[in-house]
């Protein structure tokens, strides 16, 4: 039997019923929320993306591909890291920094790395969003982002700042650092004064802003976690590097930039990131030397003062962004406790001093590739004592202005390398 045709009124009922269905469709995906930020941040609208960030997020996504496609294949995802010790990198005088060696470590999805293959991929996809939405987070709060992730969740720091370091390694095959990840650390750089502008940007508006680090009065400019966009204007002849705030407070306060026509840059100890990345940028940009000014001791030798030159061992994966290798060791050496009458403002070395300097003769490739340097630090086992920078203050406390810094920088060709 012939189904009947629906009449006239009723086609047009179906009519606007369908239409009215799809207008309420349209609006529900108007109304729609957004896809919920792993960071629990409220999303931005998406971010002009720069180069690196375009290489950060094609290597996230060709990792992520990868794994997926391993899953796929039914076999078991991998994920390769260089391995980060003093035992996998060499020196070369030539580039002037410790670099990573071919070492790598695998780690393949089984039932002992589920937890830990589950929080790299986790903290790479947060990578991801931040950086689409000009973001960032501390390694403090990547830790408490992870306390939502259930049984994936990092039960201590270390574990998260272990994670991080190893994605960063990875990140550092296709030359990009953990800030490029969008992860800082919770310390900012230095402090700087002196014959320097800085053009920082305003980060509502991206407009230029010009920093003059000679009108802070008696205080100074302090280096921000990320540096890459900064630019520079000086006339600078020199960048001086101190170790101690109080060494730095002086000859700030003196305005020893200004009568020696220099830039000063407080280390703080052993430099964070921040600062020796800022010191390395300025220094390539405006093509002006750098020396070092620290206390002679195994510990500014062997670790500010290295670290700073030609990087660590355990951070051998990211050294050739963060060193420094035309840094110069002005002071204060071993021959500057003879020369300059320092042998009764010295401290006897301790047990761990002596260590440091055997380490760094036996073991330390910088070292045992520099002459001057092995027979420095023989020198100072021999004297069994080390010397502050404040002991120039015996000789009155302005004599490192008027007299010490005045007179080995007559004299460059004595600076250790």
């Amino acid at each position: 039997m012939a189904k009947k045709k629906p009449t006239k009124k009723k086609a047009a009922k179906r009519t606007t019923k369908k239409a009215a269905k799809k207008t309420t469709k349209k609006k529900a995906a108007k109304k729609a929320p957004s896809k919920p930020s792993l960071t629990g941040a409220t999303p931005r609208a998406r971010a002009k993306l720069g180069p690196l960030d375009k290489k950060t997020l094609e290597l996230i996504e060709v990792t992520a591909d990868r794994v997926q496609k391993s899953i796929f294949k039914r076999s078991l995802p991998e994920l390769k890291f260089p391995v980060r010790s003093l035992s996998n990198v060499t020196y070369d005088k030539r580039k002037g920094f410790f670099e990573l060696g071919k070492g790598r470590k695998s780690r393949a999805l089984s039932v002992n790395t589920v937890k830990n293959f589950a929080q790299t991929l986790r903290l790479m996809s947060i990578s991801k969003e931040m950086v689409e939405n000009n973001d960032f987070a501390t390694k403090r709060e990547a830790y408490y982002v992870s306390k939502n992730w259930a049984e994936a969740k990092f039960n201590e720091q270390t574990e998260s700042d272990a994670v991080m370091d190893d994605i960063e390694a990875l990140a550092s095959l296709e030359g990009l650092s953990r800030e490029q990840l969008r992860y800082y650390p919770e310390e900012h750089g230095g402090s700087v004064a002196g014959n320097l502008v800085v053009i920082d940007r305003d980060t509502e508006t991206g407009q230029p802003i010009r920093i003059d680090c000679t009108a802070f009065g008696t205080g100074s400019y302090s280096i921000p976690h990320s540096v890459e966009h900064l630019k520079f204007e000086t006339d600078a002849k020199f960048i001086l590097t101190v170790e101690t705030g109080g060494m730095f407070q002086r000859l700030n306060n003196h305005k020893f930039w200004k009568s020696s026509k220099c830039i000063l840059i407080e280390l703080a100890g052993v430099p964070t990131r921040a600062t020796r990345r800022f010191i390395r940028r300025l220094s390539d940009a405006k093509k002006i030397p750098v020396y070092c000014f620290v206390d002679c001791d195994p510990y500014g030798i062997a670790n500010i003062y290295r670290t700073l030159k030609v990087g660590s061992g355990n951070a051998a994966h990211i050294n050739r962004f963060f060193c420094v290798p035309q840094a110069q060791f002005l002071g204060v050496t071993p021959q500057d406790i003879i020369d300059f009458k320092l042998e009764d403002a010295t401290h006897k070395l301790q047990p761990v001093d002596i260590k440091r300097a055997k380490d760094a003769l036996k073991n330390d490739p910088f070292f045992k590739a520099h002459l001057p340097w092995v027979k420095a630090i023989k020198q100072l086992l021999k004297m069994g004592v080390r010397a502050e920078q404040q002991a120039l203050a015996k000789w009155g406390l302005n004599f490192v202005i008027q007299e010490y810094l005045p007179k080995k920088l007559k004299n460059k060709k004595s600076f250790l390398p």
